[in-house]
């Protein structure tokens, strides 16, 4: 499956064919959303996945699922793919980041410095049906409304504010000239501007909490978190299970050829990156590795962070490792053009993000199980901000959902046929109104599916651990 608009179509006949497929497919058949008759089991899906990874850690991810229907969302976008796959489509498709909920939109550094707002996390990005992604997105929205205790008609403004506004911002690209969309961004500090003519005084403090934070969430201050100096020398300090140094997880000999494996993966993984920000990473070293747990949905899978210093021991960067698996969107929406799934990872993530990470690349590599696995790389910290959602009032969890909605538009026009997708929108309600529907119907299965996980732990088909 690609993405894009046929180069040969006027922009005249790419609004009609928009037009035409409400049709083919009302936009009040996104409404609908029952489970199928063949339907997985879904604990069978997560345990699917567990295969793959790392067994000591699969009880932390099941412990991480269990303390939410929230959290059990966020680890579960294999099974809502299957389920996507049975909902209405237009055929119209664009790059997907494949996990659009609302804790992967986020405060991000540019190479610039500036701070941004933007997707992050692309570890399941693909080419796809759109509405997958704004489906996922709302879908979350009425789960972490129903988490912060709000009611139906709360939570259905606010799911409905981030629809209507990805529609609206969809049909303003549509107009927009192609380089003017590829250059659109959401610099935080025109965000704070707009926003304070919109929030109380208490969104207006936690906004500004959140950008102070974001900006000293960088390379020192993962370092001055992480290491400590051990013998003399700066090592990543161990916090098991979450980060267990390589020294202290495998015996010497197993440890030195897995050292030396991830040295190599640094060093070869440079050919990904542009020449100049190779030349940059070429001036640090590699002093220590560890294994890092990191989020709900990823735990288990091979995660290093990697020490690098520079000029000295005041000169560090972090560098995060991370195991690239084929999407959860494969089997429905194929397997897309990338072998390599690394590359697709990253390839998703500079396709659909309006700033990118200077150190992201990729690169295969074979592991002292002889097994090859694909790896992407990027910094650990820079800038990285999360919104504290369930600390919001409604009025601000409306406000942050319109900036959502308008992000996930701004991503996705940068692939898809964004004068297409503008037109099936078109200008009123209808489609806005469907997803609130659908958004409740599949919050109340996501709850289902947790009670599934929480009964297959208390029967000790799985087991869950905090941590």
């Amino acid at each position: 499956m690609t993405s894009g608009p046929p180069a040969s179509a006027t922009a005249r006949e790419r609004a009609e064919q928009g037009r035409a497929l409400r049709t083919e497919v009302p936009r009040s058949s996104h409404a609908d959303f029952s489970p199928a008759a063949d339907r997985a089991d879904p604990v069978d899906i997560l345990e699917r996945q567990s295969a793959l990874r790392v067994p000591e850690l699969v009880p932390i991810r099941y412990g991480r699922m269990l303390e939410s229907p929230f959290r059990f969302y966020r680890g579960a976008a294999a099974i809502m793919a299957a389920d996507l796959a049975t909902t209405p489509a237009t055929g119209l498709t664009t790059q997907l980041c494949g996990d659009a909920h609302l804790l992967n939109f986020r405060l991000l550094a540019s190479p610039e410095r500036h701070l941004m707002f933007d997707l992050n996390d692309f570890d399941e990005t693909l080419p796809g049906p759109w509405e997958w992604d704004i489906k996922r997105l709302a879908a979350s929205l009425a789960i972490a409304g129903r988490g912060n205790g709000f009611d139906t008609t709360v939570r259905a403004g606010i799911i409905g504010a981030a629809c209507a506004s990805y529609r609206t911002r969809m049909r303003r690209y549509a107009d927009m000239r192609t380089l003017e969309v590829w250059y659109a961004h959401d610099d935080m500090a025109d965000i704070e501007a707009e926003e304070a003519q919109e929030l109380g005084s208490r969104g207006r403090a936690q906004l500004a909490r959140t950008m102070a934070e974001a900006r000293t969430r960088d390379a020192v201050q993962a370092f001055r978190k992480l290491t400590r100096v051990i013998g003399g020398q700066v090592r990543i300090a161990p916090d098991p299970p979450l980060i267990v140094p390589l020294g202290d997880l495998l015996p010497d000999v197993e440890r030195d050829l897995l050292t030396d494996e991830i040295r190599e993966l640094i060093t070869s993984y440079a050919r990904t990156l542009r020449s100049d920000h190779r030349s940059l990473l070429e001036q640090y070293r590699v002093v220590d590795t560890a294994r890092k747990v990191v989020g709900v949905g990823s735990v288990g899978t091979r995660c290093w962070i990697v020490l690098l210093l520079g000029k000295d021991t005041d000169d560090p960067l972090l560098l995060q490792a991370k195991e690239a698996d084929e999407s959860v969107l494969a089997p429905y929406a194929g397997p897309g053009r990338h072998t390599n799934q690394g590359e697709r990872v990253v390839s998703g993530q500079r396709l659909m993000q309006a700033a990118g990470d200077i150190f992201l690349g990729w690169e295969r590599t074979t592991g002292i199980d002889g097994r090859q696995r694909d790896f992407y790389v990027r910094q650990l910290r820079d800038w990285k901000g999360i919104m504290k959602t369930e600390l919001m009032v409604p009025v601000g969890l409306r406000r942050f959902a319109v900036r959502c909605g308008a992000t996930l538009a701004r991503a996705h026009a940068r692939s898809g046929d964004r004068i297409a997708i503008g037109a099936y929108l078109g200008k009123g309600p209808a489609f806005d109104e469907a997803l609130v529907r659908f958004a409740e119907l599949y919050a109340d299965q996501n709850e289902r599916d947790h009670q599934a996980l929480a009964e297959a732990v208390r029967e000790g088909r799985v087991t869950a651990a905090a941590a």
